[in-house]
């Protein structure tokens, strides 16, 4: 049985993804994170699946066979938190999130309240590591 791949990028709009967010102080801190995004990995922004905003992607194949598209880096403006998608397995993620601000880790994602709780300065180093971390170990050109 193939592995159907749940998050992909879509044609969707990103800033009417945006404009939909309930609340206002939301909306405004994931336009915020567009511009820090766009500006830091240089890659337009895209919809993966149907509230994953992801800049650049890369094809990843784990042992096990399954494999897929993800994006590099992503935000999501959700309910309760901001999910922000960084590269997993990057060691050097642990060490910027020290001076990151309040936040929280999962898995796959680093979450935070508001923009006002961050370093952005740390947010773009973290960014930019992500994706110098993914294109060494995927070779994406």
């Amino acid at each position: 049985m193939m592995y159907e791949q749940k998050t992909k990028e879509t044609d969707r709009s990103v800033v009417e993804f945006i404009e939909n967010v309930e609340s206002p102080k939301k909306r405004e801190d994931a336009y915020k994170l567009l511009d820090i995004f766009t500006e830091t990995t240089g890659y337009e922004a895209k919809m993966w699946g149907p509230s994953i905003i992801g800049f650049g992607s890369y094809h990843y194949k784990y042992e096990s066979g399954h494999e897929g598209d993800a994006p590099l880096v992503g935000f999501s403006p959700r309910k309760a938190k901001i999910s922000l998608y960084f590269a997993t397995g990057d060691t050097k993620r642990e060490e910027l999130l020290k001076d990151f601000g309040k936040h929280t880790t999962g898995k796959a994602c680093v979450y935070i309240n508001k923009m006002a709780d961050i370093d952005v300065d740390v947010l773009k180093t973290l960014i930019s590591q992500s994706v110098r971390f993914l294109k060494e170990t995927y070779s994406i050109s």
